[in-house]
């Protein structure tokens, strides 16, 4: 090995759903200088790698290639001589029909350290997505893997047909949607029955997964006819029939639905992580983003103050973070807020209060201002001194209502929320297409800084058929202010509510 050389790690990026990615593979490119990234990589894998990392496309996609695999090659080489750690993240798994080999040979040549990290190969987890196990007991006992696009610069084919056709159970096809027709014709030709179960599963693991299924015999037919196109796995046998009471995972509730999550990119994991559980195809586009107070000297002086207050109020998560961050950094902690009661809009809020040690002494029913009022309206507060801390732009409503009970409030700016216009471009790119089939808002200020993303000659037109989500009657208010069109609103407001919401309203219009 040459001596201050970098070290090259192949690793297995998995079929689609970023979650298959091995524990072993986050850790390369987490480690990474520089990745290399092919067009079946989940491109949300790339968020594991440093802010500094270099990111290098190099995807082949129905022939056209960015990169020829010459060139690959040489970039791995070159990257790795200059001292860098390289984590080359290939689809599936680097070592079936991925050209791992190759590239692994002209390291070796090139004296370069490397490592190999298997992935979860399509092969295996598109049919289990699709409810298709590759092996059964009552059906077959052998498997066999099958490029469906051989080295067109090779002089013939491998690919020994006959064995396939009469002594495999299953057949499983990569890279041969172009040559279905060929496939289907050598499998007959070589003895297999016109009635052996068929399958073709597109960008299996993802949530735009696809699976037509037929026999040898109607096959090509059916996918000319639905139109159906690479990326695919092609699965041949008995065991397609099992599909029948097996499937699963196109079963889920918003399967296919491409929904928009407008929260700040800090906020939206939650949001994100449970629609994708019920299948929807998340498209993370924040219009707002969350920053601290630009003078954060008041609340400072109010923090200094603890001991002269009588409640803590705070209508929201942010809040929450912004206020003990704050609270933090003057050198205090949770003792100091020891004598006081708290109060919280919500239980996300109140959740948020529990992870610092905290426990309610008020948790309306309603998640909303207005609830909060109507809890107080119960308590003598009248010359307490309450402090809240929140957004800087936030409702008046409820310092209003407490002040005219007589208690004295102390509003402060804990955070800011300011427009974030960098996922423009790809939004109108989504509604231009109409791959959107939902939007949600989860506060006033998502819907209006959405709002001002559309162009108002256009805004009619792009928003034609996309459902609107609302979080609250609030936001929903808002957001019909704006020249929305609501189509549902969450009946309890938190981010749970509002995906039992989508999730109901999706199947009312699949029961239509």
């Amino acid at each position: 090995m040459k001596d201050g050389a970098g070290k090259v790690y192949l690793v297995g990026a998995g079929p689609g759903d970023s979650g298959l990615l091995t524990l072993r593979g986050k850790a390369c490119i987490e480690a990474a200088d520089v990745l290399v990234y092919d067009y079946l990589a989940a491109e949300s894998l790339l968020s594991y790698a440093h802010s500094n990392a270099e990111k290098i496309y190099v995807g082949k996609k129905g022939g056209d290639h960015t990169l020829p695999q010459q060139e690959i090659n040489r970039l791995l080489v070159q990257k790795a001589e200059a001292g860098l750690i390289v984590t080359r993240l290939k689809g599936g798994d680097p070592f079936i029909f991925g050209r791992g080999g190759e590239e692994i040979e002209v390291l070796v040549a090139a004296g370069i350290p490397f490592e190999v990290v298997p992935g979860v190969t399509s092969a295996v987890a598109a049919p289990a997505y699709a409810g298709i196990p590759l092996t059964h007991r009552k059906y077959t006992s052998t498997l066999a893997f099958v490029t469906g696009h051989e080295d067109p610069e090779k002089s013939g084919s491998n690919v020994n047909w006959q064995a396939l056709a009469t002594g495999i159970g299953t057949l499983v096809f990569f890279m041969g949607v172009k040559n279905l027709n060929y496939i289907v014709t050598q499998l007959v030709k070589h003895g297999m029955s016109r009635d052996t179960p068929i399958a073709l599963v597109r960008w299996g693991t993802t949530p735009r997964q696809v699976t037509l299924t037929g026999t040898l015999d109607t096959i090509v037919n059916k996918v000319a006819a639905a139109g159906l196109k690479a990326p695919a796995i092609i699965v041949v046998g008995q065991v397609v029939t099992l599909r029948e009471t097996m499937n699963w995972f196109e079963k889920r509730p918003l399967m296919g639905k491409r929904i928009v999550v407008t929260r700040s990119r800090q906020q939206a994991s939650d949001l994100v992580k449970r629609l994708s559980e019920a299948g929807a195809d998340c498209l993370e586009c924040p219009t707002i983003e969350i920053e601290p107070a630009e003078d954060p000297t008041a609340l400072g002086k109010a923090i200094g103050r603890l001991a002269s207050y009588t409640w803590l109020v705070f209508t929201s998560v942010n809040g929450v973070d912004f206020f003990f961050s704050r609270l933090f950094t003057l050198g205090k902690d949770v003792r100091a807020l020891g004598h006081m009661s708290i109060a919280a809009i919500g239980p996300a809020t109140a959740q948020r209060l529990r992870d610092f040690g905290l426990s309610c002494d008020i948790v309306p029913a309603s998640y909303r201002a207005e609830s909060v009022v109507e809890a107080f309206a119960s308590l003598d507060v009248k010359g307490a001194k309450i402090l809240l801390p929140r957004a800087e732009t936030a409702r008046p409503v409820l310092p209003v209502e407490l002040k005219k009970m007589g208690a004295r409030v102390d509003e402060v700016t804990a955070y800011v929320t300011k427009p974030f216009i960098k996922s423009k471009l790809s939004l109108l790119t989504e509604l231009e297409n109409r791959s959107v089939d939902c939007v949600t808002f989860t506060s006033s200020s998502t819907a209006t800084n959405f709002r001002r993303m559309i162009p108002n000659e256009r805004f009619s037109d792009l928003l034609q058929g996309v459902t609107i989500a609302c979080i609250g009657p609030i936001t929903a208010e808002t957001a019909r202010e704006l020249g929305f069109q609501v189509h549902l609103v969450a009946e309890t407001y938190t981010i749970p509510g509002l995906t039992e919401a989508i999730i109901a309203y999706f199947r009312g219009q699949k029961g239509r």
